[in-house]
């Protein structure tokens, strides 16, 4: 077993806040984000190893952009194809109408604020479940297959 000898150091606010959020966002303590950073101070890291560094994390966001442009992409498709049906299909109205339409608008769309808070709170996206859904698509039966019991 490591042991360990407890050191008390100062730090300007602004750096501990920067410690602390990396900590958070890493879901580790901030002595080993202290450690980790005196470590590497400590053992003169060469250039290529902070050079091969860089580059993971460049790809890795390289990576995370491309999902996101993908994702925008999607959205932007499906937006535009629910303008056009619904531009299609809406006929026009009355005066009276469009009163009584606008207040059924209203309520539906608090509604549909509600539907979308919660989504957002437990993390389902939609996204994520078109992708699951065309990773994996359903088994396609063949026509002359006897159907199932």
């Amino acid at each position: 077993m490591t042991t360990r000898t407890r050191m008390n150091v100062y730090f300007d606010p602004a750096l501990l806040t920067q410690v602390e959020t990396l900590a958070l966002r890493r879901k580790v303590s901030k002595s080993a984000i202290i450690e980790a950073a005196v470590a590497s101070f400590l053992s003169g890291d060469s250039a290529e190893q902070l050079e091969a560094a860089m580059s993971r994390r460049l790809d890795r966001l390289g990576r995370r952009i491309d999902s996101l442009d993908e994702d925008l992409a999607i959205l932007g498709e499906m937006l535009s194809l629910f303008v056009q049906f619904w531009l299609t299909i809406t006929p026009p109205m009355s005066e009276t109408a469009q009163a009584v339409a606008r207040a059924k608008g209203t309520e539906r769309f608090e509604g549909f604020m509600q539907t979308l808070g919660r989504r957002l709170a437990t993390g389902d996206r939609l996204l994520k479940e078109l992708s699951r859904d065309i990773e994996s698509p359903p088994p396609v039966s063949d026509p002359s297959d006897p159907p199932e019991n």
